[in-house]
Parts: C-alpha cells; structure tokens; sequence
C-alpha cells in the first residue's frame, strides 16, 4: 500500500486550486461538493467558472502567479490541467511540507484523490494508489449499491447520543455491545427507514443502557422478501442487504440458485415452498417457524419469487407476525408479470389500445372456474394469469364462454428473466398448444392486444405462428 487513507479537516484551511479547462472545472466540483473553501488560480485567464450562488462565498478567484502566492494557511494544494504550472507547484509544495497532488501524475503527487461513496457522515474512500481511477469507480459503484441511502443519518443519530451513551456505560465492550444491538435492532431499522422520531423515543426509552447491552436474547425480526422473476440481478440493493444480515432464510422452492448464492455463506437456508403436484409444509407451518426463529432472536428472511403481495401469501404472513408481535419489515420484488413483460418486450398498457391491467392466478383448473370471466372480456384490458399453465383449458373455456375473441393474442413466457426462458405467442384459441410449446414452468399467460407488440411478433408473422400451432396440435 502505497498511499495511506486519511481524512482531510476542511475546517482548518483553504485549498489551492490550479489548472485550466474542463479539468479545473471538475475537480472545483469535487472539493465545493465537500464543503472545502477553495483558493482557485485559473492559469488560462478564463475565470467563468460556473459557481453556484452558494458558492461564491467558500471560492476566491486568485490573481497572479501561483507559484510564489502566499501559502500560509493553505491545508493542500491540486493541479488540474496545469501542466508544467503543476510540476513546478508540486516542487514547491513538497518544499513546504504541504500536501499536493497533479492529476494524473503520481510522481509528482503526495497524495491522490480516491472514488467517493459520500452518505453524509459516513464517507467511504476507494483507490487503486493512482493506477486505475476506472476501477476505483466501479468499486466505488458496487459500495453504493450495498450501502442504505439514509447509512449517514444513522451515524448522525448515533453520535447525538454518543456522548450521554458513553457516560453512563463506562466499559467498552459493554458500550460497543450497546451500539452493535442499537444498529442491527428495530432502532437502527427505524433510522434507516426513515423513522427518526420513532428511533429517537426507542433509545430514550432505554432505562439502563448496560442492562440493554447485556440482554441474553438479541431482538429477532422478519423481512419479507421479494426475490423477483429468476435474474439475480433483479434482486433490490435493499432485497441484497436482507440476504446478507440474515441468520435464516426461509426460501421458496422455485427461488432461482443464483439468487440463493446472494445469502451469506453462514447463513441456515430452510426450502419451505412446493411445486405444482408436490406437497409442501403448509403456510401454517412457514408461519410457526418464522415466529420461533424470530423470538428466539435471529434476524428472519422469507424469501419469495416475484413480490410478497402479489400472490405470494405475503398478506397471511404479517397477520401472523402482527399477531405474535414479531418486528416486520416488507421489501417488495419485480412480479413476474412484470419481469415477463420487459423480457420478451410486451407492453402490458398502450396508448388507446391497452388502458387497464388486471392479475390474477390460476394454479388448477378450480381456480379458473371460480373466476368470473366477465369481468375480463374488455378488448382494452390486459390479463396477466399467473401459474396458469395447468389451467389453461380452463381459462380459454372461461374467457370464450364470457365471448372473448378466439383471436385474441396471447403469450405464455416460462422462466421470465433466465437464462433459459421461453416464450410461445399466438391467439386465445391456440392456448393450450401454446402451454406445450414452452419446455415448463413456472410461467404467466399474457393475453390481450399487447401481445401484438411482443419482439417474437417481429421474428414471426401470424401465419407462421398458426402453421406453428396447427402442427404442434397434430
């Protein structure tokens, strides 16, 4: 490690700015963005430097030569766009015993400017000791991802009660314990949430703050997590962050094996789901053993496919929650319906074609029985059938009894957002064939006049697609 992380104090004294160009103008972006007061030597004589109205008071536009400016005072000094100017400045600097740096220059920099997560007053620094800035950003944007939106205000939080905390809490395990249950609890879920007043009367509420640290049993929570479709990279930076706090993860069966490489590694992952045809444990059960991982202070993740309200029996769930007074949180998924609709480019509303959407699920031929079909028969109205592959007799029967068109467009996409997903397209009247034609599920039927705008649609006239069927129904 050639170059050493530290913080620079802008409070202690300006910046010296020197370049030209677009140069200047970025890195006089970078350092206003900080806060710095910024001492700024323009050398191409052209002072237009496009400052804000709250910066005019933090920037002075200097005159004359750099090089022999006073430089009492002056915390660091950067060159951008300088070019022999910077070298020259460089030596002078390092005479003084002051920190410089010449962009793209390491020979001539004492220090180098990092890729910047800023969140306020957490900041993270990321560098490659000058050899790569690309490669630093890119670090830099997978921190981002990871890191909660609202991280800083949680450090801020803490450090209102910092003081109070450490003075009645006087042995540093115990303080850090505090903090660490504080953070990782409903306290710090709360801040990150968003919840500042509900966090602030949580940790007043606190009697004794070393009895807090020294409880046994830690404070378990659930989060219901969407998984999405199947792409792994589909997963919400708030979904990853679940996946990785977990103690245990109670996963459905058709939650895709990438996803599941996203838990932590020492994490229990418990399958509780079931396919078409094969029993399952029953949500009764799921219920109990989230609760009891929960109460016995573990940090629970349910995690679903698609979203946990949209057919995903997240509703009973937080009633059981609720009821055993477990802390929940919700994190929502992409829905396959939507998931499908992106994959093979159907456009579930349109402009004066499509103007309502409506989901609804078809696990068995019953299901689709007991829909009133009538409902559904708006040429404007897409439908998006979730699990409907099984009942697909049943839903054609249903939507041709309430005298929807059998040339109505319809899709079946199976594994939305794979690697392996397929797609069949066709009309109302072909349904079942098209079910055939798709190697498994899962899958969601699509049916409506969007259908038409789908990317196979472009690949393949109707004829095609008709001879297709008729010769898949032989």
């Amino acid at each position: 490690m050639r170059f050493l992380p530290v913080f620079l104090d802008l409070k202690a004294g300006p910046v010296v700015l020197i370049g030209a160009g677009e140069l200047l103008r970025a890195k006089l972006r970078v350092l206003s963005a900080a806060g710095a007061r910024i001492r700024v030597h323009a050398i191409d004589g052209n002072q237009d430097l496009d400052l804000g109205s709250g910066d005019a008071a933090r920037i002075e536009i200097a005159s004359g030569d750099p090089l022999t400016a006073d430089l009492s005072g002056v915390i660091a000094i950067v060159c951008a766009g300088a070019g022999d100017v910077g070298v020259a400045m460089s030596v002078r600097a390092k005479a003084l015993g002051l920190p410089v740096n010449v962009m793209d220059d390491l020979e001539h920099s004492s220090f180098i400017f990092p890729a910047i997560v800023d969140r306020g007053d957490v900041v993270v620094a990321v560098g490659t000791g000058g050899t790569s800035p690309v490669v630093a950003r890119r670090v830099r944007e997978k921190i981002e991802a990871l890191l909660p939106a609202r991280i800083g205000e949680l450090a801020e939080f803490i450090g209102g009660f910092r003081k109070s905390i450490n003075e009645r809490i006087t042995e540093f395990p115990l303080r850090r314990r505090f903090w660490e249950r504080v953070i990782d609890g409903p306290i710090g879920a709360a801040v990150l949430g968003g919840r500042r007043s509900e966090a602030d009367a949580a940790l007043k509420a606190i009697a004794d703050p070393s009895e807090f640290a020294r409880a046994d049993k830690p404070e378990g929570s659930v989060a219901l997590v969407g998984a999405g479709p199947g792409d792994p990279d589909l997963l919400t930076i708030k979904a990853l962050r679940a996946l990785q706090d977990a103690d245990i993860v109670f996963h459905d069966e058709l939650v895709s094996g990438e996803i599941l490489d996203r838990i932590r590694r020492d994490t229990t992952r418990v399958p509780v789901g079931r396919r078409v045809g094969k029993p399952g444990i029953g949500q009764d059960a799921i219920n109990k053993r989230m609760i009891e991982a929960a109460q016995s202070g573990q940090r629970v993740v349910r995690l679903k496919g698609g979203d946990p309200f949209v057919f995903g029996r997240g509703g009973e769930e937080v009633e059981a929650l609720r009821a055993a007074g477990v802390a929940y949180s919700i994190i929502p998924g992409i829905t396959a319906g939507l998931g499908g609709a992106a994959d093979f480019e159907v456009p579930l509303t349109y402009r004066h074609e499509a103007t309502r959407i409506t989901f609804l699920t078809a696990h068995k031929a019953r299901d689709a029985e007991v829909v009133d079909w009538s409902t559904l028969t708006d040429t404007k109205m897409t439908v998006v059938v979730y699990m409907g592959m099984t009942a697909a007799l049943a839903v054609r029967a249903g939507l041709f009894a309430a005298g929807r068109s059998p040339e109505t467009p319809v899709g079946v996409f199976a594994r939305v957002t794979r690697p392996d997903a397929q797609g069949a397209i066709g009309t109302l009247r072909y349904l079942p064939e098209l079910v055939r034609r798709v190697s498994g599920g899962p899958a969601i039927l699509i049916i409506g006049e969007v259908v038409r705008h789908a990317g196979s649609l472009r690949r393949e006239t109707p004829k095609q697609i008709i001879s297709d069927l008729l010769d898949a129904a032989e």
